[in-house]
């Protein structure tokens, strides 16, 4: 359950950055080049992800594949929240997708047919290069695959669903929180794999992420009072 909850909210967060950019290109030059660029995007990303993650699983040595997909899950979580950790303490602006999606709206009022499908194509590979590394790094380490794919999909299907019945950006949603909670779930499953890896016996096995997280909420938590007890002033961000 906590591979696929991992994968499901983090392949959320970068699904509903990923809609925000197609609505906004839908909405004001119209839907055939924005869906034709968001589709190019995910068949370029489907063919890599299959070339791909399925050679690095059948050829890399399962403490080797650890270690490295462990050590990069960690960064990529410690971005993460780093990020959420100076949000929450005022010190950079908190994401708007609302605000975001009315800038983007704006610079595409001249745009063609052309650019508005690069737009799309652009801001779908990218987004989605970042849930494929989610979903092959939070499965690949465990050497369970289909569950982490399983909820990556199920995150796409549910953010592009509610995306297509609204029509306007889902700058309802918690996506903030949402970054937070994945930043400290990815920075302890890449810590224990990597560990694993390493070595490293972890006390009760499967459940020490429970501590690892534990830890990282702690400390995250503390850098934010410890920011805040500075009094810096927001800036954009």
């Amino acid at each position: 359950m906590l591979i696929f909850g991992t994968a499901f909210l983090g392949s959320a967060v970068e699904s509903v950055e990923a809609l925000t950019i197609v609505l906004a290109v839908g909405l004001t030059r119209g839907w055939r080049s924005p869906l034709a660029g968001a589709a190019a995007a995910v068949v370029l990303l489907a063919a890599l992800v299959a070339i791909f993650g399925q050679l690095l699983v059948a050829v890399v040595p399962d403490w080797l594949l650890k270690v490295v997909i462990g050590s990069l899950i960690v960064l990529f979580g410690l971005r993460w929240l780093h990020k959420a950790v100076l949000r929450s303490a005022g010190v950079i602006a908190l994401h708007d997708e609302q605000e975001a999606f009315r800038e983007l709206e704006s610079e595409l009022g001249g745009a063609t047919d052309w650019v508005g499908f690069l737009i799309s194509f652009k801001g779908v590979f990218l987004e989605g290069l970042e849930v494929a590394f989610i979903v092959f790094g939070v499965g690949s380490s465990t050497r369970n695959l289909p569950l982490a794919a399983a909820g990556g999909l199920a995150a796409v299907i549910v953010v592009v669903a509610v995306g297509a019945a609204l029509r306007k950006p889902l700058s309802q949603a918690p996506e903030n929180q949402t970054k937070y909670a994945v930043g400290v779930l990815l920075s302890s499953l890449g810590t224990f794999w990597a560990g694993e890896g390493m070595g490293v016996e972890w006390p009760f096995d499967f459940v020490a992420i429970l501590g690892i997280a534990a830890f990282y909420l702690v400390v995250s938590q503390v850098a934010v009072a410890v920011i805040r007890g500075r009094g810096r002033l927001p800036v954009a961000g």
